[in-house]
């Protein structure tokens, strides 16, 4: 079978995604011209004064009606067509409507006059269109095939060869036996079905190479973001390693086994081994961030959302006894749906937004965790009535290493991390997280935070 693919089309999947939407778009055009046609035909004499005769009627009905039978032809068969380059595929398609198409336009026009008719007008209109999807080989052939074929049908009926079907009302006198008017008319339209076919084709040639320029420099932006990604991993490495080396030297000194320290110098070591945890806990964070952006697939698995929050929840228990935070966990569901998706990312996200919520709340305060079910997913809430977020804030919450202006102002420790990784983990399982600060827990001094977590069933 002829390829009519483009050697740079074969394995472009936006390319085949054009040509398939235009197919159906085609499809959906025929079935308006029909009604069209079906409209002129009825309401041509009653409006218009134009009078066909029997013989043209019935050529008129039958066209109409074969356009009916073979659009719906068409319809059925494009949904089995394969992307398939050397096979027929959406792009052969493309071509037999447009030969149909072609046919049934060519019998309207010389039923409805020859060269006399304004429907021969429609012809460029086809070949603009073949021009945007078919090489230019092929619509170059076809358009010169029209303009013959149709020149051929003119000299016909000038010499009556063929038989001329006038249109009643239309014109006053004959034109079609008019050698002057007949050669003109036809030089023009010549003219003009060519140059349509060379400006459309070559601006759509250019439309789909810029195309595919851009989606090679997607691909190229995609294979440095990797690269990017790669090195900063083996660098943050490279950095953890010194830095758990002094973590673990000042847990020898704190510790006293190399012997008692001075009080002044035990509370600066105790600052240093902070700003070093800190420092430990950026670089894992960091690590966790990359290597989710380097994952384009995540492990899915049927999970259970309650057990994940049941087992953050017992690990934090410490926690929430220290700082005597009253927790009340509901599950509203009625049906406890399990969801797919990566159980140890969500338990890392959902660890986050646990401990987000205990760091900025004051003892003795307040943490809702609420499970909700949704259309086609889950709802997960977590409320607290603790420093909340400032307004100007929200809308960079969710950036890498961002922290609000009320955590840095009074004195929080954080790599402004953990809310990035709990975005690119919902966003991985097709999910959405957002923030409500004011929370509905909210009080005068504490207006507290809320982050909605929605995830989908499939």
């Amino acid at each position: 079978m002829i390829s009519l693919v483009p050697s740079w089309a074969v394995y472009n999947e936006e390319f085949w995604e054009t040509i398939k939407h235009r197919n159906l778009w085609f499809i959906k055009l025929r079935y308006g011209a029909v009604l069209m046609l079906f409209a002129f035909i009825v309401s041509s004499e009653f409006l218009l004064g134009i009078g066909f005769t029997q013989t043209q009627l019935v050529a008129l009905t039958l066209i109409n009606c074969s356009i009916l039978v073979y659009n719906g032809i068409l319809q059925w068969l494009r949904v089995y067509l394969k992307c398939e380059p050397f096979k027929f595929n959406p792009l052969h398609f493309s071509l037999v409507q447009m030969v149909l198409d072609l046919s049934a336009l060519m019998l309207l026009v010389y039923f409805t006059g020859g060269i006399e008719t304004p429907l021969f007008m429609l012809f460029v209109f086809h070949m603009i269109i073949g021009s945007l999807i078919l090489p230019g080989t092929v619509i170059y052939t076809i358009a010169i095939s029209v303009v013959f074929i149709f020149f051929g049908m003119v000299l016909g009926e000038y010499h009556n060869l063929i038989s001329h079907h006038a249109v009643a009302g239309l014109l006053q006198t004959p034109l079609y036996n008019n050698f002057k008017f007949i050669v003109t008319y036809s030089i023009v339209f010549g003219f003009v079905i060519l140059m349509s076919v060379v400006l459309a084709n070559k601006i759509a040639n250019q439309l789909y190479r810029m195309e595919q320029k851009l989606v090679e420099s997607l691909e190229q932006l995609n294979a440095a973001e990797v690269e990017k990604q790669n090195y900063v991993i083996g660098v943050v490495h490279e950095i953890k390693t010194p830095l758990s080396a002094v973590h673990s030297y000042l847990d020898v000194i704190l510790q006293g086994f190399l012997g008692p320290v001075n009080e002044k110098i035990l509370a600066k070591l105790q600052r240093v081994r902070a700003r070093s945890a800190e420092a430990i806990q950026l670089t894992n964070d960091v690590l966790k961030v990359s290597k989710l952006r380097l994952l384009d697939e995540i492990k899915k698995e049927e999970i259970k959302v309650r057990d994940i929050l049941s087992s953050v929840l017992k690990k934090q228990r410490a926690n929430f006894d220290r700082k005597k935070v009253k927790l009340h966990f509901k599950d509203n569901r009625k049906i406890r749906s399990k969801i797919l998706g990566d159980k140890l990312l969500l338990e890392i996200a959902f660890s986050n937004l646990v401990s987000n919520a205990l760091k900025y709340i004051e003892d003795e305060g307040v943490i809702e965790i609420i499970l909700d079910e949704k259309e086609k997913g889950i709802q997960l809430e977590v409320c607290d009535n603790g420093i909340g977020i400032p307004e100007k804030d929200i809308e960079k919450i969710f950036d890498d290493f961002y922290r609000a202006s009320n955590i840095r102002s009074k004195g929080y420790e954080g790599t402004g991390m953990g809310l990035s990784i709990i975005k690119h983990i919902v966003e991985k399982h097709n999910g959405t997280i957002e923030v409500q600060s004011p929370s509905r827990l909210a009080s005068t001094n504490k207006p507290g935070a809320s982050f909605i977590v929605f995830l989908p069933l499939e």
